[in-house]
């Protein structure tokens, strides 16, 4: 007997395979909720396993664990596959008086590497009474192609430095510091959308660290009304955001940068622009500490240099 229950733990798991995972709200495919497909799969994978999610909106606060790699989640229909939650920082813990605080709220958070999200869209649609995380990242090799972000406050949170993220051909929307932390993000041909008067990136680059969030071919637009937005403010002193090729709206603030009340800050954030263009590119009146690239240091930002070491893993 215990050698048939020895057997049978170690039996192989039907799951441990390329093969892909189907998941349907509707109940049409083996899983209806994408955590069930997550939890199936094999930790540390050599292979690249994919979980395609049907159409429908699926109202799940996800975690990718970090023994989970070489993951791709894919949405038949990028506005039509959702994934949703409504938690904010001051929902009441239960049990305390505190609230949740910022880091808690996510809808998703991605702990593992070399995790693929294309074609979905992650909302936070919380109320605006508190900061509202819709991604988290802790992974390194991030890539997120055509996808949507929606949120309010700190709606994307790149929450280690040193990892590195991609993401292509996306929307990103919110009101306050909208992108922050301290990873290294790619964003390229990405519509970033601002809903209020506010702060688009709010970075927190390491000091050891050369990149913070670069945005590349990317346009920035806002609301109704919207005639005052920063590109962004330092989170903590060395923050580094460069904007280059960028098409910027009426919408950003003449000075373009933010010094978060602290005059230090304007001593080592790391500010650039390059080539931008539109109403809200002119360089006349920016902030005296930023820096406009020359063409020659423009040329040195490139997808190899900033993320330096093996980039075999970005899409060819």
């Amino acid at each position: 007997m215990a050698a048939l229950l020895s057997l049978c733990a170690n039996a192989a798991n039907p799951y441990d395979n390329p093969d892909t995972l189907f998941v349907s709200r509707d109940g049409t495919c083996e899983f209806r909720n994408i955590d069930e497909a997550i939890e199936v799969c094999r930790a540390f994978m050599e292979y690249h396993k994919v979980i395609f999610v049907k159409k429908g909106t699926y109202k799940e606060k996800l975690i990718i664990p970090s023994w989970l790699t070489n993951i791709e989640i894919c949405g038949e229909d990028r506005d039509n596959t959702i994934i949703t939650w409504d938690d904010h920082a001051n929902i009441k813990r239960p049990g305390t008086t505190q609230g949740m605080g910022t880091f808690r709220t996510y809808t998703l958070k991605i702990e593992g590497s070399d995790i693929t999200l294309k074609n979905i869209t992650i909302e936070n649609n919380a109320a605006r009474l508190g900061q509202a995380v819709t991604l988290h990242t802790e992974g390194d090799r991030l890539v997120f192609i055509n996808c949507r972000f929606l949120g309010n406050q700190d709606t994307i949170y790149t929450g280690v430095g040193g990892t590195r993220l991609f993401f292509k051909d996306c929307y990103i929307e919110g009101t306050t510091d909208f992108i922050f932390g301290p990873s290294t993000a790619w964003f390229e041909n990405c519509d970033i959308f601002s809903k209020i008067n506010s702060y688009v990136t709010a970075a927190s680059t390491p000091k050891d660290v050369e990149y913070g969030y670069i945005f590349n071919n990317c346009r920035l637009t806002a609301a109704e009304g919207v005639d005052k937005v920063f590109l962004g403010r330092p989170w903590r002193p060395y923050a580094h955001t460069l904007f280059m090729n960028c098409t910027l709206g009426k919408h950003i603030t003449p000075a373009g940068w933010h010094n978060w009340g602290n005059s230090e800050n304007e001593k080592t954030a790391r500010y650039q622009e390059y080539n931008n263009n539109g109403a809200g590119a002119a360089i006349g009146g920016r902030a005296s500490w930023s820096h406009q690239l020359t063409k020659q240091e423009s040329a040195n930002v490139t997808l190899k240099n900033v993320f330096k070491q093996d980039n075999s893993w970005l899409p060819k």
